[in-house]
């Protein structure tokens, strides 16, 4: 898992996520299952944080006759506009049974 500028790849899979804040910090967090953290690069600045990445399907079976296909396989990102300026630097982010964490500490005026 990187923490600096997302590669230049073609992304076309949405990644949802929850954005919430506490006193002193925002937090993000979204469900990336079937993600590993070395498929996975975190941009972040005072005022957004970039994630993309890149999910590759274990099995290829060409012979699949789907009755759903509602699973994303491939590259993803989303880019979200925080609501408060963070300091990108103090940023930590985790991944843990599937579920990527990233906490920004708020800046101080």
């Amino acid at each position: 898992m990187k923490l600096e500028t997302a590669d230049e790849k073609e992304y076309n899979g949405i990644l949802t996520l929850d954005v919430f804040q506490r006193k002193n910090e925002i937090v993000i967090k979204s469900a990336i299952a079937g993600v590993k953290g070395k498929d996975l690069d975190i941009a972040i600045t005072k005022d957004s944080v970039t994630i993309a990445g890149q999910r590759e399907e274990e099995e290829k079976d060409e012979g699949k006759n789907y009755f759903y296909q509602e699973l994303h396989w491939g590259g993803f990102s989303r880019k979200v506009i925080l609501p408060e300026e963070v300091n990108p630097d103090k940023a930590k982010a985790t991944l843990k049974n599937g579920i990527l964490t990233i906490t920004m500490p708020k800046k101080l005026s």
